[in-house]
């Protein structure tokens, strides 16, 4: 009897240690979704030369490329950026320059969570003009316009070349409007 007292014993011992492993083990959950950080070097700027009636340092990692009528567009290949710029002259026609401007930024309404925007002065070479900062998944997420009031009006825009999910292009994003604001800060006419 002692002896079948001992192996029921075991047997019941072996079973509740199995079922302690066991029941101790955390539970198998999904890892989050994540993204990469994504790192971009310093940027250095010099002066993009052109024919134009305006002049603008530009980061020495986008390509430029020439359009026609005094527009450009800065490629930037490591992020799959853009920046298109468009140069048009003041004639008579600054409100509807202004209007045009405006109405380009807020067709983004539909998709972005917020438009914020930051008005811009520079006195001393007479250029004026609007950031535009979009949020959320808008096709774009920074325009801008720049005038003397008089002469000259230049507008920006920078896309990306992938489905725009704000999450993850954030870094590249912050990267190119950092760019954008320099580009507004060296403007210069001719």
């Amino acid at each position: 009897m002692l002896y079948m007292n001992r192996k029921i014993l075991f047997s019941v011992l072996g079973t509740l240690s199995t079922l302690f492993f066991i029941g101790c083990k955390e539970d198998v959950l999904p890892k989050p979704s994540s993204y990469l950080r994504l790192e971009y070097p310093k940027a250095k700027y010099a002066v993009a030369k052109n024919n134009c009636p305006f002049e603008f340092e530009m980061n020495d990692k986008a390509k430029i490329a020439s359009k026609e009528n005094c527009g450009f567009t800065l490629h930037y290949p490591a992020m799959k950026a853009t920046v298109y710029i468009t140069y048009k002259p003041v004639q008579s026609n600054l409100s509807t320059l202004l209007k045009d401007a405006q109405k380009l930024t807020y067709e983004h309404v539909i998709k972005a969570d917020e438009i914020v925007e930051q008005p811009f002065v520079n006195q001393d070479r007479k250029v004026y003009g609007m950031f535009y900062q979009v949020g959320g998944n808008a096709a774009t997420n920074a325009q801008f316009y720049l005038t003397d009031s008089i002469h000259h009006f230049v507008t920006g825009s920078m896309y990306f070349y992938a489905k725009p999910n704000f999450d993850s292009i954030l870094p590249a994003a912050d990267y190119v409007k950092k760019d954008i604001r320099h580009i507004m800060e060296t403007m210069k006419w001719k």
